[in-house]
């Protein structure tokens, strides 16, 4: 009787020592995938602030360009309706879309801007391209930054044995930034 207790005990102890291992792991890689996943909240979050820089930049640009160029009203429309656009779009995906709209956009708008020298002379034309440009580096920054969260996290719940835990809780892949169409295309420059 003695010796079974023994074996009994001996038997408990290892069984609690990797109960408590495994609920140390799982307790361990959820709060990494936790943590990661907040990580692409905040660079998304900080992506967004930056990209309201840009959206609150967009008017006063347009209404600079506007009293310059007013017959290159389609360029100017274009702008005013992917700016709306990114107003309007309520996922990061959809975002993410619409941002690559306007983008192009305010690409296709500084081309036009070339054909008009009086307006790249003009100051508040130029603090406001500088904002923009600067805004424009930002955006970079902060998109690099986020992919890079968004790589870390997806890598990590794909693998195993981690996928077992993410399935577990549903932390699912998340989307990160794709090209949008057309930007492996430089903008046409005309001088007419």
């Amino acid at each position: 009787m003695k010796k079974f207790l023994i074996v009994f005990a001996v038997i408990f102890v290892i069984l609690l020592i990797v109960a408590f291992s495994v609920f140390s792991w799982i307790k361990g890689t959820y709060n990494n995938i936790v943590t990661m996943d907040e990580e692409i909240k905040g660079t998304w979050g900080q992506l967004e602030n930056v990209l309201q820089r840009r959206f609150d930049l967009i008017p006063n640009l347009v209404a600079t360009v506007k009293g310059y160029a007013s017959h290159e009203n389609e360029v100017l429309t274009q702008v005013t309706e992917a700016r709306a656009k990114v107003g309007g779009a309520g996922t990061p995906s959809a975002r993410m879309e619409a941002e690559g709209e306007l983008s192009s956009a305010l690409s296709r708008l500084m081309v036009v801007v070339e054909n008009y020298p009086n307006l790249k002379a003009n100051q508040n034309f130029i603090m406001l391209q500088d904002q923009l440009e600067g805004t424009e580096n930002r955006i970079a920054v902060e998109r690099g930054r986020y992919i890079t969260a968004v790589k870390a996290y997806n890598q990590f719940i794909r693998k195993f044995p981690a996928n077992m835990i993410a399935n577990a809780f549903n932390f699912t892949v998340k989307d990160t930034f794709e090209a949008s169409d057309g930007a492996q295309t430089a903008p046409e420059v005309k001088f007419d």
